[in-house]
């Protein structure tokens, strides 16, 4: 089998990370999502809490010009240091792990602007997932035992905003816009297990394309 690389943007509540985990069982390839703060806090040396905190800035930390903050950093002698890291040098560390991690088969990647930063790759698929408002604040509700809607739909709004900062900023593109993927659904109108079904049909004859016009 050819190497192949799915890049999923998603809405929060919108089941992308669903689906793209059930796609990755499908093809029996690697998944990656929340994975890869931990190899790039493993691969750099740095603190996860670090790359947690940083993945949650706002969009005045992002946008407002050079973004550092302090974190603990671990040197080879095991002692905690402080030390300042700005916003690209997180980025670019991201951004090589998810290359490295390309390099080694198919693979499945969520958010970090993969679709971006693995745009030279010869056979990346790039796919969006949206859902309807009702369905999403019902998921976070059942997801984050939320009781209440408004509660979840703020949750929604900004994560929504924060998400489309980041890939706006580094990609050029524009976040959940049609332009900026190969296909963009809404997981409401067929469900997960349809979206699923949908999808795997597209990336079979998107696959085929690809390599038959390489």
């Amino acid at each position: 089998m050819e190497k192949f690389i799915i890049n999923i943007g998603r809405q929060l509540g919108s089941g992308g990370r669903e689906i793209g985990k059930i796609l990755a069982q499908h093809y029996e390839i690697a998944y990656y999502d929340k994975e890869l703060i931990r190899i790039a806090a493993e691969e750099s040396g740095l603190s996860t809490d670090f790359f947690e905190k940083a993945d949650e800035r706002n969009q005045h930390s992002l946008l407002g010009g050079l973004f550092s903050m302090r974190f603990p950093f671990v040197g080879d002698n095991g002692v905690a240091h402080d030390n300042y890291l700005n916003n690209d040098t997180l980025f670019k560390i991201q951004s090589d792990i998810v290359r490295k991690l390309a390099t080694q088969g198919s693979s499945i990647f969520v958010g970090r602007c993969a679709d971006y930063i693995l745009r030279e790759e010869p056979c990346c698929i790039n796919l969006f997932i949206s859902a309807s408002t009702d369905d999403r604040i019902q998921r976070i509700m059942h997801q984050y035992e939320i009781k209440e809607e408004a509660k979840a739909l703020s949750m929604i709004e900004e994560a929504d905003h924060k998400r489309a900062d980041y890939y706006n900023f580094y990609s050029l593109k524009e976040w959940g816009h049609s332009n900026s993927y190969d296909l963009c659904i809404n997981s409401s109108a067929l469900g997960i297990e349809g979206t699923v079904t949908f999808l795997e049909d597209f990336i079979n004859k998107r696959r085929a394309l690809i390599h038959k016009t390489a």
